[in-house]
C-alpha cells in the first residue's frame, strides 16, 4: 500500500512556513531545512537539507521523497526532480542489489541517492540538483512529495499546505538615473514681426488714414500695439521698421522713397502710443527684388523664366527695370505692376518686449493659450509639478522642444520624458541632433536598456562615466546587478 504526504519548502529567502506532517511516525521524523536556490545564467541549482533524527523506517519499507516545481501562476506547469530514497535495511539491501545487477528500480525516475536510515541515530541528508531554467520557475513554488512503500498500517493521509512563496527571488528591477537639465532663469525677451502695405500717393511718403483702404491697414496697426502696449506683463523696449519699394524708377529714389516712408510710419506710432523715439531703429531698404524674385517663381505669370532670368543676370538694378520693359512688348510689364508690385511696397516692422516672470500656478495657465511667453525655466518647473507619468508632464517638454527646436536643453529634457513614456526609439531620435554630450549619452544609455539592448546600453553609459557623469556610473552598477545573473 502506498500513501503519498506533501511537506512544503519555502526557500531560505522567504518566511519559512511549518510544515504538516503525517499522523504516521514514519513521516513525522522528517525535517527540512537550510533551503536555497539560486538561478545562474540557464540553469537553477536548488538544494536543502533533510534531518531524518526522528524517522522510524521499518526495515521493510522505504520512504521515496521526490521535490516537485510548481507553478504559481499555471497549474500545468510542473517538474517533479530526480527523488531520494530513505530505506530500512533489508530493503537498502534489496535496492542495492537491483542497482548492482543493473535491474529497473521500482521508482519514477532515477534516485539522486539511496540512503538507508539507521533508526533511533542523529542523521541527515543532503540534496542538490540542477535543473534547466524555465521562464514560469520565476514564480514557482517548491513542494516534497512523500511515498510510503512496504508499509501496511501507514494509510493515513497529510493534510496540504498552500502552496507559498516562489522558488526564485523577482528578479532585480534597476532604476536607471535619467538626466533633467534645469534651464537657468532669463530675462524674457520676445519679438512679434508684422507688415503694414499701406497705400500711398505716387512718389509721396505720407501715411493718410484716408487714402484708399488705409484705415483698415491702421486699425489693424493699432490694434496689434495697443494689445502688447496695454497688456501689463509686458514692457515694450524696440520697434525695428524696414521699410522696402517695388522696383519701378531708379533704384536711388526708391530706396530714398522706402526709408522716408518707414520714417513716416514711426512718426505715427511715436505720436499715436507715446512711444519714445530712442526705441525705434528705422531703415530703408530700397527695391525689393528679392521679394519680387520669390513671387515669380511661386507663380505661373507669363515670361516667368525671363523675369528670372533678368533678375539674375542683369547686375544693374535700373537695367532689369528696362529689360522687363521690353518682354512681351510691355504686356508683362505691366502684369508685374499691377499684380506683382504693389505687395513689395510695404513696412515691417518687429515689436520687442521684456515679459515679466510668472510662477508655476500663472505659468501652467500660459502654457496652453500662448506658451512663447514662457522661458524654459518656466516651462521645466510646470512639467515638475505633474507625475513623471502622467500626459501633461510630457506634453509640457513636447511644447518646450517646438519652441525652442534649436535649444539642446530642450531637446535632451524632451527625450529624457519620451524615455518616461516608453517612447525610446523617439527618444533616440531626438538625442542623435545633439552633439558630444555627457549627459545625452547617459541618456541614451538608459533607452537602450530600456529596450533590452544591454550592450549597447553598457557603452553609452561607459562612455558617459569616463566623461564625469556619475548618473552614468551609478547607472553601469544597476546594469550589472540586473544582468549578471542573466
Amino acid at each position: 500500500m502506498k500513501t503519498k504526504n506533501i511537506i512544503y519548502l519555502i526557500i531560505a529567502f522567504l518566511t519559512v512556513v511549518p510544515g504538516a506532517y503525517a499522523q504516521d511516525a514514519q513521516l513525522s521524523g522528517i525535517h527540512i531545512e537550510n533551503e536555497t536556490a539560486v538561478k545562474q545564467g540557464d540553469r537553477v541549482s536548488i538544494s536543502f537539507d533533510i534531518t531524518l533524527d526522528a524517522l522510524q523506517v521499518k526495515r521493510n519499507n522505504m520512504l521515496v521523497l521526490t521535490p516537485l516545481l510548481q507553478s504559481n501562476a499555471n497549474s500545468h506547469e510542473s517538474l517533479a526532480l530526480d527523488p531520494m530514497v530513505v530505506a530500512g535495511r533489508k530493503r537498502a539491501r534489496v535496492l542495492r542489489r537491483k542497482d548492482v545487477l543493473g535491474e529497473p528500480l521500482p521508482l519514477e525516475g532515477n534516485p539522486v541517492q539511496v540512503v538507508t536510515r539507521k533508526n533511533r541515530t542523529a542523521q541527515s541528508v543532503h540534496y542538490n540538483i540542477t535543473v534547466p531554467y524555465r521562464e514560469w520557475m520565476q514564480d514557482a513554488s517548491l513542494s516534497l512529495v512523500h511515498e510510503v512503500s512496504g508499509c501496511a498500517d501507514c494509510n493515513t493521509l497529510l493534510g496540504e499546505q498552500p502552496l507559498v512563496g516562489n522558488l526564485l527571488p523577482a528578479p532585480y528591477q534597476p532604476v536607471y538615473r535619467l538626466t533633467y537639465i534645469m534651464p537657468e532663469v532669463e530675462e524674457k525677451t520676445r519679438s512679434d514681426r508684422h507688415t503694414a502695405t499701406f497705400n500711398f500717393v505716387v512718389d509721396r511718403w505720407e501715411l493718410r488714414r484716408d487714402y484708399k483702404d488705409n484705415a483698415a491697414k491702421f486699425n489693424e496697426v493699432d490694434r496689434i500695439v495697443n494689445d502688447i502696449r496695454n497688456n501689463p506683463d509686458f514692457d515694450i523696449t524696440e520697434f525695428a521698421i524696414d521699410g522696402y519699394a517695388s522696383p519701378e524708377g531708379s533704384a536711388p529714389h526708391n530706396r530714398m522713397l522706402a526709408e522716408n516712408r518707414a520714417r513716416s510710419f514711426a512718426d505715427y506710432i511715436v505720436t499715436k502710443f507715446n512711444i519714445g523715439r530712442d526705441r525705434f531703429t528705422v531703415t530703408g531698404h530700397g527695391e525689393d527684388w528679392e521679394g519680387l524674385r520669390k513671387a515669380v517663381t511661386a507663380s505661373s505669370i507669363a515670361d516667368r523664366q525671363a523675369i528670372l532670368d533678368i533678375i539674375d543676370n542683369v547686375s544693374n538694378p535700373d537695367a532689369r527695370d528696362a529689360e522687363l520693359v521690353k518682354l512681351a512688348g510691355g504686356q508683362t510689364y505691366r502684369t508685374l505692376l499691377n499684380d506683382y508690385y504693389p505687395p513689395l511696397r510695404r513696412t515691417e516692422y518687429v515689436v520687442a518686449y521684456n515679459v515679466r516672470g510668472f510662477d508655476v500656478d500663472e505659468a501652467k495657465e500660459i502654457i496652453r493659450t500662448n506658451p512663447k511667453l514662457l522661458s524654459l525655466n518656466e516651462m521645466y518647473l510646470v512639467a515638475q509639478s505633474y507625475p513623471v507619468e502622467s500626459a501633461e508632464f510630457s506634453e509640457v517638454f513636447d511644447i518646450a522642444v517646438r519652441l525652442y527646436p534649436d535649444s539642446d536643453l530642450a531637446i535632451l529634457n524632451s527625450a529624457a520624458a519620451d524615455i518616461e513614456g516608453g517612447n525610446m526609439d523617439g527618444a533616440i531620435a531626438r538625442m542623435n541632433r545633439i552633439g558630444d554630450n555627457p549627459k545625452v549619452w547617459n541618456n541614451l544609455g538608459v533607452a537602450y536598456a530600456r529596450k533590452g539592448d544591454f550592450n549597447k546600453a553598457r557603452e553609452y553609459f561607459e562612455k558617459a562615466a569616463s566623461g564625469g557623469d556619475n548618473d552614468a556610473r551609478a547607472n553601469l552598477e544597476e546594469l550589472r546587478k540586473a544582468t549578471e545573473n542573466n
